[in-house]
């Protein structure tokens, strides 16, 4: 069943699409650095690059979360979006707030932009992740606030299910675990404990709520399985999230300064995380294995079975590699971290914002498919960019362990800039890996554009 207000998703699917060609063009950029230390010096300085680079990738996936969930919750719950025109007012307030702090990023020094946009009225900016001046980080609460509003009071007037609850859960924690970006305490440990609580709790916490319901919607859809054997595997995943995510945020407790215990409960937690992706990735398959037709959406289907696969070899292999406390001893903040976080957004988070608008956008163009030139194409982007993922990891691994080697282990520890100059070699071979994933990424735009006077896919 189509609703007219689902529509409101299909400008939030273009900007997190475009947001992602950005980010991906700054990554580049990036891995330029790390090989020629002056190129686009002084005009984009390496740390306004990465900030640009992961402010990117966190408001584009937002923005995908935010397009899925108008799109999924009106179909859950069988009636119109409360306001869609509240959503379309709250995505060009975050688009435009979302470019205006990209640009004043890279045409304003730092600190001078602090000093304009009133850090010093409440101290929230210069730490990770967490660098948007505070009428951007203002700016968001409200965007927040009033897309949780639209979807809880659609959600209240119309049918309740399971994922659209589960899918409630993780978006106000969102918002929720947002707020303790506003406290920056001067106590450098006190302030990293609380740091934490937004940048773990959000993509080993509540996002993971946001994603598995979405892939439940979809399997949904493209398996024709009963709903309540897909929700009771959601419950399943669901609790073994929450009760390994929250406490697992021990394991970046290990060396800031906090009590010795957390090296036990972070590790022993922090270990058991990859199960819940585990869980994600039979749930994918055993659901695609009992379906009951043959969806017209066969790249949906691929990007569905992808995310489980990927997100429990990124987040949850690729996590469980340096998360015991005395491996993290020897790893902490080294390229095996990069090459952690590169595979586990790409699988736990950019495949499954790919996959809803992989499935939704052929519809909400007024097809139950795109055409099989059009998915031939989107499959090979997804193959492009699956396997440039695989080698940039990979690669980052490899620089990683001979990292702490030549720098932490080894019986002559080589200085830090000594150490990055003999693992060139890797930082090149990720480049063009990078390059890779920009031209998947690339042919999924063009796989929209094609094939459309061909018959859809049947």
């Amino acid at each position: 069943m189509q609703f007219k207000s689902q529509a409101v998703a299909k400008p939030y699917f273009i900007a997190a699409i475009g947001l992602f060609v950005g980010q991906i063009l700054f990554g580049l950029i990036l891995g330029l650095q790390y090989v020629l230390g002056d190129f686009l010096f002084p005009a984009i300085p390496f740390n306004v690059a990465r900030m640009v680079h992961t402010n990117l990738l966190i408001v584009w996936l937002l923005f995908g979360f935010m397009g899925g969930a108008y799109y999924m919750i009106p179909e859950e719950s069988e009636t119109e979006l409360f306001s869609p025109k509240l959503a379309l007012i709250l995505f060009w307030t975050f688009l435009i707030a979302g470019a205006l702090t990209i640009v004043g990023y890279l045409a304003v020094p730092y600190a001078t932009l602090a000093e304009l946009t009133g850090n010093n009225i409440l101290e929230t900016m210069g730490r990770e992740f967490l660098e948007q001046p505070l009428p951007t980080k203002l700016g968001i609460v409200v965007v927040a606030l009033g897309f949780l509003f639209n979807i809880t009071m659609t959600v209240l007037k119309g049918k309740k299910t399971s994922i659209s609850i589960v899918l409630l859960l993780g978006l106000w924690g969102l918002a929720v675990f947002f707020l303790f970006s506003f406290y920056n305490p001067v106590n450098v440990v006190l302030d990293k404990f609380f740091w934490w609580w937004t940048v773990h709790l959000w993509v080993e916490g509540v996002w993971e709520l946001i994603l598995g319901s979405f892939l439940a919607f979809v399997l949904i859809k493209t398996t024709g399985v009963d709903r309540e054997v897909i929700e009771k595997w959601l419950y399943v995943i669901v609790t073994l999230t929450l009760i390994t995510g929250i406490i697992g945020t021990g394991h970046h407790y290990f060396w800031i300064g906090t009590p010795e215990y957390w090296q036990w409960w972070g590790s022993i937690f922090s270990a058991l995380e990859p199960i819940p992706f585990f869980a994600m990735t039979v749930f994918a398959f055993n659901m695609v294995n009992r379906r009951r037709r043959e969806h017209p959406n066969k790249a949906a289907v691929l990007w569905a079975l992808g995310t489980g696969v990927m997100a429990f070899l990124g987040a949850g292999v690729w996590g469980f590699l340096h998360t015991l406390a005395p491996v993290n001893y020897y790893t902490h903040g080294t390229q095996i971290t990069a090459a952690h976080g590169h595979m586990a957004f790409y699988g736990a988070y950019a495949m499954v914002n790919l996959m809803m608008i992989s499935y939704a956008m052929p519809i909400l163009r007024g097809r139950a498919a795109n055409s099989n030139k059009s998915q031939v194409l989107e499959m090979w982007s997804f193959w492009l960019m699956t396997v440039a993922i695989v080698f940039i990891t990979l690669f980052l691994t490899a620089a990683g362990i001979l990292q702490v080697w030549l720098q932490r282990v080894s019986d002559a520890p080589l200085p830090f800039m000594v150490a990055q100059d003999k693992i060139a070699l890797f930082y090149w071979m990720r480049e063009w890996a990078g390059a890779a994933f920009l031209i998947g990424l690339i042919i999924y735009i063009a796989s929209f554009f094609v094939g459309g006077d061909e018959k859809e896919a049947a």
